[in-house]
């Protein structure tokens, strides 16, 4: 006689939620590695900037933006758009046209704040450039990991 502990279960494929958390998960870690990546090309182009002679001084307080200041910010505003991927990711039956526009515009409304500064030219033209900077870093990684992720 045999033994066996066959309980007459079959493995089916995998539900479909285990399949949207390692979509999700997988957008959430392209989205922090892209985060980093941002980090570093926004604080590498303040330290050019400042080292050809951009001083980052706001005429308001009469401080001047550390470049710590611009990883911060940058990282910060960097997980908003993970977040807002992710939403997309979850609600949209277009995600990644849909988080393009919405980034675009994001990004178009944080020039405002550079333009009415009151800054020197030049420190305008650099704030402007650095916004400009994590954005073109996260919002194409973004949309190609939203279309990957929901084809």
């Amino acid at each position: 006689m045999s033994s066996t502990n066959d309980t007459g279960v079959v493995a089916g494929p995998a539900p479909a939620r285990t399949t949207h958390t390692r979509r999700f998960r997988g957008l959430v870690g392209t989205g922090l590695v892209a985060a980093l990546a941002a980090v570093v090309a926004t604080t590498l182009a303040a330290a050019l900037a400042q080292g050809a002679g951009v001083d980052f001084e706001i005429p308001d307080g009469g401080e001047t933006i550390p470049l710590s200041g611009f990883a911060v910010v940058t990282g910060f505003f960097s997980v908003v758009g993970i977040v807002i991927a992710a939403a997309f990711h979850r609600w949209s039956a277009q995600p990644a046209r849909r988080f393009v526009w919405a980034a675009l515009s994001l990004t178009a409304v944080s020039l405002v704040p550079p333009l009415i500064s009151g800054a020197n030219t030049a420190t305008i033209a650099a704030l402007l450039g650095l916004h400009l900077v994590p954005a073109a870093v996260m919002i194409p990684i973004l949309a190609r990991s939203l279309r990957t992720r929901t084809d």
